[in-house]
C-alpha cells in the first residue's frame, strides 16, 4: 500500500483487477525488469557442445572453451581433447544406452547388467537372494553365512570402439552425425560385449565363459557325438536327466550353423524329418529383429560362428554350445563414461576416431552352466 500527496490509494481498485460479485478477487502484474535465467546444467548436452563435438569428431579442430571442459565434478579426474579426448554429448551417449538395451547383442541382452566400484571384492551372496518363512509373531533372523570365499571383483578395464571417420565426414547434419555415431558404436559395442562374454581372456578385459575354470571344475560338461547331437533320445538320457529341478527355467546358445546342420536334420529310421515332433524346435532365422528360437521348450539365443564354433568346425574337446541361467550366471559391469579420442593412423595414413569406455564381466555362479562339448 502507498500513500501519495495525502491520498489514501488502497481503496482504489486496479484497472486489471478481477472482480466476483463486486470483490476484487485477484490484481497480476508482470514486471518487465525480471528476466527468467534457463540454464542447462549439464555442459555436455548443449548444442554448442554437441556441434564441437561433432566438428572433433569430422576435422579433428577443437573449439577452445567448449570441448575442454573440466570433468573434475563427475570423475574426479578431467579429460579433455589432449588427455582422454572429448567427452562424447549426453544426447549421443543416452541414445547409445537406450539403443543397447534393446535386444541387439544376443548374449548381452541377456545377461545381468551392474553399475559397481571396480577393484571392489563383491561376495556372490550379496548379488542373490533368499527366502524365509515367516509368521504373525516371528521374523526371519539374520543368518550367519559363515565365511564366504566365493566374490567377484570388476576391474577397470579400458575398451574401445573404431568410428568409421569417412562416412562421419560426409555428413553436415548434426541430427543424422548423432544418429550414425550412435548405430556405429553399438554394433560395434554388442560385438566386443558377446565375444567377451564367452572368450574374454581375463587380461585387461572380460573373463569369458570358456576361460574360466571355475566352470570345468563344477563337473558340468555333456560330451555328444555328431549322431548323439541329432538324436533326440539321447538329448533326454545324456542332458536332460542331468538337469537339476532348479535349472529348468533356462535357455540354450548355440551357433545357426549347428541348428541347421544336425538339430534341424533330426529324422526317424525312414529318414522322415521329426525335428519339431520330438524337440519341439523352431528358429526364427528370417527374422531380423529375433533371430531366435525354441528347443525343447527352452529359449535359443543364436550366435554367430566367431563366438562359439558350430559343431562341423569345431575340433573334439571344443565346446559347440552351453545351456544357461543368463541373469543369475554372468554380469557385465559398465561405467558409461565415454569419451572421443582422435588419432592418425601411420599404417594405413588414415585419421581414426575411437571411443573409449570402462567395462569388465564376469562369472556369477558357475554352477548354473552346463557345457556342451563335441566328442570325436
Amino acid at each position: 500500500e502507498t500513500e501519495a500527496a495525502g491520498v489514501d490509494t488502497r481503496s482504489v481498485v486496479p484497472a486489471n483487477a478481477t472482480l466476483v460479485n463486486g470483490t476484487v478477487a485477484g490484481s497480476y502484474t508482470q514486471s518487465t525488469n525480471l528476466t527468467q535465467a534457463r540454464e542447462n546444467s549439464d555442459p555436455y548436452a548443449t548444442m554448442e557442445y554437441r556441434q564441437a563435438f561433432m566438428r572433433y569428431a569430422q576435422t579433428g579442430a577443437q573449439t577452445a572453451g567448449v570441448l575442454e571442459v573440466d570433468m573434475s565434478t563427475r570423475d574426479g579426474s578431467p579429460a579433455n581433447t589432449t588427455t582422454l579426448g572429448a567427452t562424447i554429448p549426453t544426447t549421443i551417449l543416452n541414445e547409445f544406452i537406450n539403443l543397447i538395451r534393446k535386444r541387439y547383442g544376443n548374449l548381452y541382452a541377456k545377461v545381468r547388467k551392474l553399475n559397481i566400484p571396480g577393484a571392489v571384492k563383491v561376495p556372490i551372496s550379496d548379488l542373490q537372494a533368499t527366502f524365509k518363512w515367516i509368521t504373525e509373531d516371528t521374523v526371519a533372523p539374520r543368518q550367519d553365512g559363515g565365511k564366504i570365499n566365493e566374490f567377484v571383483m570388476f576391474e577397470y578395464n579400458m575398451a574401445e570402439i573404431r568410428v568409421s571417420q569417412s562416412l562421419l565426414s560426409s555428413i553436415v547434419t548434426i541430427d543424422l552425425f548423432e544418429r550414425e555415431i550412435v548405430r556405429i558404436m553399438m554394433i560395434a559395442y554388442m560385438q566386443a560385449m558377446d565375444t567377451g562374454i564367452v572368450k574374454g581372456t581375463g587380461n585387461g578385459q572380460m573373463l569369458g565363459i570358456l576361460n574360466d575354470p571355475r566352470i570345468l571344475a563344477t563337473g558340468n560338461v555333456i560330451e555328444m557325438t555328431a549322431a548323439e547331437f541329432s538324436d533326440w533320445t539321447a538329448w533326454r538320457k545324456k542332458f536332460f536327466a542331468k538337469l537339476p529341478l532348479g535349472y529348468r527355467e533356462g535357455e540354450f546358445i548355440f551357433p545357426l550353423a549347428t541348428v541347421d546342420a544336425y538339430l534341424e536334420t533330426m529324422a526317424d529310421a525312414n529318414n522322415n524329418p521329426i525335428f519339431r515332433q520330438a524337440t519341439g524346435l523352431e528358429v526364427n532365422d528370417g527374422d531380423r529383429i529375433n533371430p531366435n528360437g525354441r528347443f525343447f521348450g527352452r529359449d535359443i539365443s543364436l550366435v554367430e560362428p566367431d563366438i562359439v564354433a558350430d559343431f562341423d568346425t569345431a575340433s573334439s574337446g571344443d565346446i559347440i554350445g552351453w545351456y544357461w541361467l543368463p541373469e543369475e550366471a554372468y554380469a557385465i559391469n559398465e561405467n558409461f563414461g565415454f569419451t572421443m579420442r582422435r588419432y592418425f593412423d601411420e599404417e594405413t595414413n588414415e585419421w581414426v576416431d575411437k571411443a573409449i569406455v570402462v567395462v569388465d564381466g564376469k562369472v556369477l555362479n558357475p554352477t548354473g552352466y552346463y557345457l556342451l562339448k563335441k566328442k570325436a
